[in-house]
């Protein structure tokens, strides 16, 4: 068994769906609407990504998070300088010997990990 699906509530499905296409690898091309309004939305690896549009996205507990592993520890600073420049809000960042990884909010304030550890 695997974990293959995130559903995320979003305030505006089309501004979460360019977030995570350009930052995180979901493809558009992939792109399934659903009667309840919510999108799929998937990445190369098969990931499934729903956002679903709430009147509301209550603010989470600190420690919730999703994160996604880079290939390297050079892939984790080249994006982390990307969304800096990019006005995304980081809440942390860490390198370490053992690990480099940065957490940033998307649009509706999930906490999004990136990080490499070999």
């Amino acid at each position: 068994m695997h974990l293959r699906h995130l559903g995320l509530p979003v305030l505006d499905k089309d501004r979460s769906l360019r977030f995570y296409e350009s930052y995180f690898g979901f493809d558009s091309a992939t792109r399934q609407l659903y009667p309840d309004g919510t999108v799929i939305v998937r990445d190369a690896d098969g990931f499934d990504l729903a956002l679903h549009e709430a009147e509301r996205v209550a603010p989470s507990p600190v420690f919730l998070h999703f994160g996604f592993r880079a290939a390297d520890p050079e892939a984790v600073t080249a994006l982390l300088t990307r969304l800096r420049a990019e006005g995304v809000e980081i809440t942390e960042y860490d390198d370490e010997p053992d690990m480099v990884s940065f957490k940033c909010l998307d649009p509706d304030g999930h906490r999004v990990e990136v990080y490499f550890e070999p």
